[in-house]
């Protein structure tokens, strides 16, 4: 695994999970009707009076409070939303006047903490740093979740700064939530640093959810929790309001059970903004649904390339199983070569923290007069002036390139950013001509690794987010089954803008494979061997 892709994932228990506010005292909460259950089954529920959205919402909270808190004590939620109940009634008022916004409306949402929302809760990117970044203010892509009557539950924990501190992290931890476990293996990491709505979707704590991506941190936690996951190409969903690391490569994607969910969500949070450089603004987008065209979806004729990265025999194995499944439904599989791409790996990190160091700077300035941390110079200071809750097992060294470096301003930037875009995109765009094809596969990652204090994360085996991650091309990940008892992916990847090429083809995968399986919260992985991937 590439340096890059694994400081991304990265970064140990800590302090206890920030309070929440519980379910309101003295409602009756009915049992648990809400796990594993997708948006249509939810929005079904709701149709026919079976629940409303409170009801539901406080499930989710009941869910949280015995599992998140108490239980296998996920760790998986900062905090909620104390208007969650207020905007679940709110939806109830819309539909008993027959006045639905959307076929999100009701429906519970988890957001990653590097994500503003207006709600009275601070966003801090797991950082103490920004405990007091309460701002008021949503997202663009909250405001259009918004729009579809989403209800917004809370924040999830995440690897501190997405990741960009240290190289020496372990995934899933922050000095504000603690470690994010794995609901399939306790021990085991949720990835990240979308580590939080990996966990808490895998979990059911909600319907879906969002993390962010610069280099893996959507993928990674979605194909380790059993879930889909979408990083999306570069512009199609904004930025404004997400705790930065580099314009070049962030974005939000959806998290979710299924791969309809996920474009149920992504139909939701794609759209344009005007105050983001890098956004896309096409008629196609305001008129297009990635979820309506999912019934239609075929494999038959598909050409796809096929890259096999090294594997242990397991993987192997499972990988094998999904290409015969992608052949039985008739698709055409080609095997290709990924590309040599000396020096882009190198060339991606300077520009990470040429950008981090200008772009927090300016995010930084942005926020409430409450946040004295205006800098990524001042988030130095503060990690070493409370170095014991910040800093217990590994440093910023990060950090500390970044703000020696001029920014953007560096001499070497533009270049380097040219040489890492150049070697990505024609690395994806090489395969699939090479295949004559429209969609590049390959294993998403390996199984999940064991969360190590001391060594922090330790992972060689396949990723595929590096080359869509710094080309903007999406990159689409589906449960194939299970290793050792542990999920692992399948990646669909395409050009840019081709989700809905890549979301077809995944859903016509996932129906045929019913490859997902729902976490047991063992305290350890299985080290037996599998007959068939499935418990």
């Amino acid at each position: 695994m590439h340096r890059i892709a694994a400081l991304l994932l990265l970064a140990l228990p800590l302090p206890a999970i920030a309070q929440s506010a519980p379910p309101p005292p003295g409602v009756p909460v009915p049992p648990d009707f809400v796990t594993e259950q997708s948006i249509d089954q939810l929005q079904a529920t709701m149709a026919n009076g079976a629940a409303s959205s409170e009801t539901i919402t406080l499930e989710y909270l009941r869910r949280i409070a015995n599992m998140d808190r108490a239980g296998p004590a996920l760790r998986s939620v900062i905090s909620l939303n104390p208007d969650a109940i207020a905007e679940a009634r709110a939806s109830d008022a819309r539909r008993k006047a027959g006045k639905p916004l959307g076929p999100l409306d009701g429906v519970p949402i988890l957001i990653k903490d590097n994500i503003e929302t207006r709600d009275p809760i601070a966003t801090t990117a797991g950082s103490l740093a920004l405990k007091d970044n309460v701002t008021h203010r949503d997202a663009p892509v909250i405001a259009r979740l918004r729009a579809q009557g989403a209800v917004i539950l809370g924040k999830t924990n995440l690897s501190e700064w997405a990741n960009i501190r240290s190289t020496k992290a372990m995934s899933g931890w922050s000095a504000v939530g603690g470690l994010v476990r794995n609901p399939y293996a306790l021990d085991r990491t949720a990835c990240g640093s979308s580590s939080g709505t990996g966990a808490g979707i895998a979990a059911s704590f909600a319907a879906a959810g969002l993390g962010t991506e610069t280099d893996g941190s959507v993928v990674c936690p979605s194909s380790l929790n059993g879930l889909v996951g979408l990083k999306p190409t570069l512009g199609l969903v904004s930025r404004t309001y997400v705790v930065p690391i580099s314009h070049s490569q962030d974005t939000p994607g959806p998290m979710a059970r299924s791969v309809k969910d996920v474009a149920i969500l992504f139909d939701a949070m794609a759209g344009y903004d005007p105050a983001d450089p890098a956004s896309v603004n096409t008629q196609y987008r305001a008129a297009h649904s990635y979820a309506a065209s999912l019934s239609r979806a075929s494999l038959k004729g598909v050409r796809i390339a096929v890259y096999r990265p090294d594997m242990t025999p397991l993987e192997t194995a499972r990988f094998d199983a999904a290409l015969a499944v992608l052949k039985a439904q008739g698709a055409v599989l080609v095997d290709v070569q990924r590309p040599k791409t000396d020096g882009m790996g190198d060339a991606e990190f300077d520009v990470l923290k040429f950008e981090l160091k200008s772009d927090l700077d300016k995010y930084l300035g942005s926020t409430p007069a409450a946040v004295k941390t205006r800098t990524l110079n001042d988030v130095i200071a503060f990690d070493t002036a409370n170095a014991g809750a910040e800093m217990p097992y590994f440093a910023q060294e990060i950090f500390d390139m970044a703000a020696k470096s001029k920014g953007v301003d560096e001499p070497t930037y533009a270049a380097q950013r040219a040489k890492s875009l150049a070697a990505a995109r024609g690395a994806i765009d090489t395969m699939l001509k090479d295949a004559t094809a429209t969609i590049l596969v390959q294993p998403s990652y390996g199984p999940a690794w064991l969360s190590d204090p001391i060594y922090g994360d330790q992972y060689g085996g396949p990723s595929s987010s590096e080359l869509p991650a710094i080309s903007g091309y999406p990159n689409l990940t589906v449960p194939m089954g299970l290793v050792r008892g542990l999920p692992v992916g399948l990646s669909f990847i395409g050009p840019a803008y081709s989700e809905q090429t890549l979301l077809d083809a995944g859903y016509a995968y996932e129906q045929a494979s019913h490859a997902r399986v729902a976490p047991l919260y063992l305290p350890t992985a299985d080290a037996g061997p599998e007959a068939d991937g499935k418990r």
